[in-house]
């Protein structure tokens, strides 16, 4: 069975939504924190593209747990995003969970998905301005 034939959302793409209480908070965050300005915008909403991919950050009266990654970037050089995004002032979380801890910020992660070649990966753990849990990924070869 190829891709075409496994149905709609196989042949979809994926566009993450993170909820914010106070959507001019969260604009103010992704653009002096994280260096990104919305592509678009529509009334309560934010859209955001990196890599090709979009992402929308939305009004919204509900809030994110923060209990459990939202959403993540994998890049090239963990070590020169987290020098890049401390000196924007964005704080990394200090993780100490079952199979990995962070040092000075960054999980060493054994194993990683088959299909990317990876052997393991490294990561960081940060929270926007409105609380959502988000990741920071390098796949280790």
């Amino acid at each position: 069975m190829n891709a075409d034939d496994s149905g709609a959302l196989a042949r979809g793409r994926v566009a993450t939504r993170l909820p914010a209480q106070d959507l001019e908070r969260a604009r103010r965050f992704y653009a002096e924190k994280l260096g990104l300005e919305p592509v678009d915008e529509r009334p309560g909403g934010l859209l955001y593209r990196c890599g090709g991919v979009d992402f929308a950050v939305f009004q919204s009266t509900g809030a994110s747990p923060g209990t459990f990654t939202q959403m993540g970037w994998e890049v090239e050089d963990i070590e020169a995003a987290v020098a890049e995004l401390s000196g924007r002032g964005v704080v990394f979380e200090e993780v100490d969970a079952p199979g990995f801890r962070t040092k000075g910020g960054i999980a060493d992660i054994e194993g990683n998905y088959p299909s990317k070649g990876a052997r393991g990966e490294r990561a960081v753990w940060f929270r926007d301005s409105e609380g959502n849990l988000m990741g920071i990924g390098q796949p280790v070869f």
